[in-house]
């Protein structure tokens, strides 16, 4: 049966209000930005909308028919005006007089450019003919899980005429492309009355004569299927439960411990990102009796399936006896096994010019009584892909508990994953950035010097941990760069370093959040100020928690993440001139610097067997957007040097060689060189960000 989210009505959120006054191309916006907000219409990138408007040509000045439809690569959820391709729709309907029949219908694709309307630079997608040649001005492709679920049954054209009649139709499975544009165009010429169309394996096309007639009419259809599921599936779902399921505590930390291995295990050709997912169709699901052969069949709908791959490694996990070891002990022989069959899968089905082999690996794996893991290139792509193997999961419930469910043909599987114009559409994305696919935690995250560390390391495409204790701090950095770089490349953990069980908690976090760790930068900090004869216990003992004791214990868990992972790692840590140059008055501070640089020394030694990097930057006299700076430390300075407050930002410019003032970028800039390949071959190094103090020269 379905669950509750499954099983809801989908609400009609049209606004006549909202649409009043708009042109047509505005309404077609709306309503796509309407049908993608609901993952049960269709998931991210998925499905299609269009409309045919009449414009004026800019060349001619005549009234002509353009059709917009939504771009290539574009979501329908969050696009935006530019995001739709404009084509000349007389143009489009003289690509048939050149159409040289099915085996040549990719040619087509080269066309699409010379039917652009108005100098458009948004590239078509594959669908546009599927939308052209529908005879109806407004038309929506979409993937419904319900829908599909039908669509993916042994008797699927059956069932959509036992649910629908005639009012919606059933096409057998084709790829997407010029032919099934003309296929649509004959069933609607056949079925005039037709308010749609199943697409078998595939989806669901609605249409309309205005933009609020085929919103609703896609809302409608879908909610109809929802409606009859949910009286004829309600048997237990997936043939009843075979496991049980652990504790949302329980699974997390299983999760935690298999998401690094994995992740390293995987990880040798391009750095990889993680997602864990435990909501209750996953579990209900890894749960089930029919785990194992549904799994093996792979997925339907070819957004499912380009997402998460021919199918999911099903990890040998028993809930029934929590004890991971084994499991974590036998996932260098499943993964090697998946790799193989994968190679063997496309040996079998390579033609003649099919590109070359893609990574190996699953994106997928499914843990009995735990939940879901993805792994992609990021973060945003990680968990998309869960989405998309969700909706999997939602279409294999509703099609195996009223009929069979069938997979994609293993064949037109790799027809599409490995169809030219796929490739050329992958071969056309920018390069990957130097830092994509990196995980780094920064502690003192929510400071100066540790957010712009962030934000240099995220310009780089690293997703990153911020570890703070001021939480309102933490929360104000992680909403900024959130904002900047979106809110599935950043995370913030409440961490004092000097507690053991706050780091291994935190660090935790950052394996449940992103599946691993590649970059630990150990910034967190404070300055004291005081003569010896007045520095008391409890100060010195601040310092050296803080500054010795906690870059110890951000270390020693990172070091058990790197060589759990054996894919390498890389430490910096943030210490200061004063670890190298004494300086009066602050004697806590120094020594417990002076620990921070001979603890990365020996760091570097004990990793580097494992390619584990150490290396220490030294600021020095970092006052902008420093929160050690804007406390007593600021004031302690200028009393120890006899001069105002406001004086000390020259007198640290003038005292320097190079007479310059040092910001807080400046150091992330030393940072993400130290993190970065640039610095591959350099361990136990320090580079010395000072603007020029020949006290702090090492030696």
């Amino acid at each position: 049966m379905l669950d509750k989210h499954q099983g809801a009505r989908l609400a009609n959120l049209w606004d006549d209000g909202k649409a009043a006054g708009m042109t047509e191309p505005e309404k077609l916006l709306y309503r796509s930005n309407l049908l993608g907000s609901d993952k049960r219409i269709t998931n991210y990138g998925g499905g299609n909308t269009s409309a045919e408007v009449m414009e004026k040509d800019p060349l001619t000045g005549e009234i002509v028919e353009v059709l917009w439809v939504k771009g290539s690569g574009g979501d329908v959820g969050t696009i935006k005006m530019d995001g739709f391709s404009t084509l000349y729709m007389d143009k489009l309907r003289a690509l048939k007089g050149i159409y040289r029949g099915v085996e040549f219908e990719d040619e087509m694709v080269g066309y699409l450019p010379h039917c652009t309307f108005n100098l458009n630079p948004r590239a078509a997608s594959i669908d546009t003919p599927l939308h052209a040649y529908v005879p109806k001005p407004h038309v929506d492709h979409m993937h419904p899980d319900a829908i599909i679920a039908i669509a993916a049954s042994k008797n699927s054209r059956e069932l959509t005429s036992k649910i629908f009649g005639d009012e919606i139709g059933w096409l057998p499975w084709k790829r997407p492309g010029y032919e099934l544009g003309l296929w649509l165009e004959k069933f609607c010429q056949e079925n005039p009355d037709a308010r749609g169309v199943v697409l078998e394996s595939h989806g669901l096309f609605t249409w309309g004569d205005t933009a609020k007639e085929a919103y609703e009419t896609t809302i409608e259809i879908i909610n109809r299927a929802i409606a009859w599921f949910e009286t004829e599936n309600t048997g237990p779902a997936f043939g009843g439960r075979s496991k049980p399921v652990l504790a949302a505590a329980d699974r997390a930390a299983i999760a935690k411990k298999l998401m690094p291995v994995i992740r390293g295990l995987i990880s040798a050709g391009e750095s990889k990102v993680g997602h864990f997912d435990d909501s209750q169709a996953v579990l209900d699901f890894v749960t089930s009796t029919s785990l194992e052969p549904l799994a093996a069949l792979g997925t339907s709908c070819p957004d499912h399936f380009l997402r998460t791959k021919i199918r999911p490694l099903v990890v040998d996990f028993d809930p029934a006896q929590p004890d991971v070891g084994n499991t974590l002990a036998g996932l260098p022989e499943a993964i090697a096994t998946y790799r193989a069959d994968y190679a063997a899968y496309y040996e079998r089905c390579k033609r003649a010019d099919s590109p070359a082999m893609r990574d190996p690996n699953a994106v997928v794996y499914l843990v009995p009584g735990v939940g879901m893991i993805t792994f992609a290139k990021d973060k945003a792509t990680a968990r998309i892909s869960a989405e998309f193997y969700v909706n999997a999961i939602n279409v294999m419930r509703g099609a195996s508990g009223v009929s069979t469910y069938v997979g994609l043909p293993e064949q037109e599987a790799f027809d599409i994953e490995y169809w030219l114009l796929e490739e050329a559409k992958l071969q056309r994305m920018p390069k990957p950035k130097s830092l994509a696919g990196r995980i780094a935690l920064v502690t003192g995250g929510a400071g100066g010097i540790g957010k712009a560390t962030a934000n240099r390391l995220m310009q780089e495409g690293a997703c990153v941990v911020l570890a703070d204790i001021d939480e309102t701090a933490l929360e104000a950095a992680q909403t900024e760069l959130s904002t900047r770089y979106g809110k599935d490349f950043v995370r913030s953990v409440n961490m004092n370093v000097t507690s053991e069980a706050a780091v291994e908690s935190g660090f935790g976090d950052a394996l449940l959040a992103f599946g691993g760790l590649d970059i630990l930068v150990s910034n967190a900090g404070l300055a004291t100020s005081a003569a010896v004869e007045d520095t008391t216990l409890a100060l010195w003992n601040k310092n050296m928690d803080i500054l010795a004791t906690g870059y110890f214990l951000v270390s020693r868990e990172a070091f058990r993440i790197f060589r759990n992972q054996k894919a390498g790692g890389n430490v910096v840590f943030v210490a200061s001139k004063n670890g190298l140059a004494a300086s009066p008055g602050a004697s806590a501070y120094c020594t417990a610097k002076a620990a921070e640089i001979h603890l990365a020394r020996c760091l570097a030694l004990e990793g580097a067997s494992a390619q584990i990097r150490v290396n220490v930057v030294n600021p020095d006299a970092v006052l902008r957007g420093s929160k050690i700076w804007t406390g007593e430390w600021k004031e302690q300075r200028a009393a120890a040097y006899k001069m105002d407050v406001d004086e000390l930002e020259a007198h640290y410019r003038e005292r320097s060689m190079l007479k310059l003032s040092v910001f807080p970028e400046d150091i992330a800039e030393a940072i993400y060189f130290l993190a970065s390949d640039m610095s591959a071959k350099s361990t136990g190094n320090i580079v010395n960000v000072d603007a020029g103090n020949a006290q702090s020269f090492t030696r």
